[in-house]
């Protein structure tokens, strides 16, 4: 019966480390994405400020 129940507690904190590294996984995720739309900022930062210029030169 002992034995049962330390077999209950291992598999509960098993499911709770994969449970864990799941959200950390998430979170690497959600991380690399925000990464991803600073690069995107950056790269579009500059792009914009000449669009704006060409679409007001088009206009005078």
């Amino acid at each position: 019966m002992k034995e049962r129940e330390r077999e209950h507690e291992r598999e509960r904190e098993n499911m709770k480390e994969r449970e864990r590294e799941h959200e950390r996984e998430r979170e690497r995720e959600h991380e690399r994405e925000r990464e991803c739309a600073r690069q995107i900022d950056r790269q579009t930062d500059g792009q914009t400020s000449r669009q704006d210029r060409m679409n007001m030169q088009g206009e005078n």
